[in-house]
């Protein structure tokens, strides 16, 4: 069953900090999506009159924007997590279970590692964290630009895309770099295996990246990783940043200004699959 993009229902999850959900929300509404910004405390139902509660199962994806949600107090994403948690949880599993897209950027990313989502698990349900995203290798904040290859993994949405496959999405994170609880190299290599990995950090021409292209210093150069499923994903870098062509760096070198960026590849990729699937 395909639904018309004017009524995909796409939930940008929000709470105080949360700062990157604006610039999200131009580029999905660009796409053609009814796509709005929801307080956590409105899919609560807490402190919020009847007209504004919203239910999480309205909406066909859900995305966790970047920023310093909660201030980042205690680690990056936690709080935010341990909100969600105790708010909608169990909607929150029912939507995994459905297999709807969830999708974490940046902070988002931090949340969804928080609640046990990313990795995950096979049943999709809520859990202690199994990975975490800690301080840059650099020992600061990362704003630059990052080039991702796509690893042809579980990740539907892009699916029809070869292997290989090169975006520019910018990176600004100061806590990016993954680690995976127990052995590290052998969980990464079952992740791997089993098709986890969606994207890499690359260097320009598509070699294996270093500082700075490795912003942050994450074993196997890992950008972005989905769930077993492949409709949990969570990555680091912001593409909606390079949604529009005269975001990218380059696009006084390029010639023109004009026309969509590397990050509209990606979301329009979300967007596609998601209609498809409604």
């Amino acid at each position: 069953m395909r639904v018309r993009r004017d009524r995909l229902r796409v939930a940008l999850a929000s709470i105080e900090g949360t700062n990157n959900d604006e610039e999200l929300l131009v580029a999905l509404r660009s796409l053609g999506v009814a796509a709005e910004v929801v307080q956590l405390k409105q899919l609560e139902g807490r402190g919020v009159e009847p007209s504004e509660r919203r239910e999480l199962l309205d909406y066909r994806v859900l995305f966790f924007p970047g920023g310093f949600s909660a201030a980042d107090a205690v680690r990056a994403g936690a709080v935010f997590a341990a909100r969600v948690r105790a708010a909608i949880g169990p909607s929150l599993e029912a939507f995994v279970r459905d297999g709807r897209l969830v999708g974490g950027i940046c902070n988002g990313f931090q949340v969804l590692t928080e609640l046990g989502l990313l990795p995950g698990r096979p049943d999709g349900r809520l859990g202690p964290p199994q990975a975490a995203l800690m301080t840059n290798d650099s020992g600061h904040h990362e704003c630059r630009p990052t080039f991702l290859r796509w690893e042809g993994g579980r990740f539907a949405p892009l699916r029809a895309l070869a292997p290989g496959t090169r975006f520019l999405v910018p990176s600004s994170h100061g806590e990016g770099k993954l680690v995976l609880s127990g052995e590290p190299g052998a969980r990464l290599d079952e992740l791997e295996r089993n098709g986890q990995v969606l994207f890499r950090y690359v260097r320009p021409d598509g070699g294996p990246a270093a500082y700075p292209w490795n912003p942050n210093g994450s074993a196997g150069d890992v950008a972005a990783l989905t769930n077993p499923t492949g409709n949990v994903f969570g990555l680091m870098p912001h593409p909606e940043r390079s949604f529009f062509r005269a975001l990218h760096p380059d696009w006084t070198r390029s010639g023109s200004a004009e026309g969509p960026g590397d990050g509209y590849r990606f979301l329009e990729s979300v967007v596609r699959y998601a209609a498809a699937a409604a």
